[in-house]
């Protein structure tokens, strides 16, 4: 049996078709939450419908809080919180069927975070941190919190 092979450059339709392909497989919803489980203080699980499963520590939520607070300072145009290594989360609160509100000890309680947010820190989780660690050092700031003299 003799194949040959050509090669072909895809059409016009085709380089189209597949454009939209990837930008509807991209852009698809994140999957259904399964469970949520707070295990206070230090860290928050989360597991979905496609068997993905996460464990959020505190430091973590915090840092990457979707809130919007005036307490949060900039620097350079980038949003930097520092010394949050040993914050703990005292509780969460259910808003909606969609998402919780989770209360730190160090009484930070503005950002709602919701289950696909829970999803898409979880799926970044190494990136975003490493990020995070990133900036601190870049702006001379560290996890840790200031010690008090």
């Amino acid at each position: 049996m003799n194949l040959v092979t050509r090669r072909t450059t895809p059409s016009m339709s085709t380089a189209l078709l597949l454009s939209v392909t990837r930008r509807v497989h991209t852009s698809a919803p994140p999957p259904r939450l399964t469970r949520f489980v707070l295990r206070p203080p230090k860290a928050v699980e989360v597991e979905y419908s496609d068997g993905s499963a996460f464990h959020l520590s505190a430091e973590f939520l915090r840092v990457c809080s979707p809130a919007v607070d005036s307490k949060i300072r900039t620097i350079g145009g980038e949003k930097v919180i520092a010394g949050r290594r040993h914050v703990g989360i005292m509780s969460a609160e259910p808003v909606g069927n969609y998402g919780v509100r989770i209360i730190f000890d160090d009484l930070h309680k503005t950002g709602i975070y919701t289950w696909d947010y829970f999803y898409k820190l979880g799926a970044n989780k190494f990136t975003l941190m490493r990020n995070y660690i990133k900036t601190l050092k870049k702006h001379g700031l560290c996890r840790d919190p200031k010690r008090r003299t």
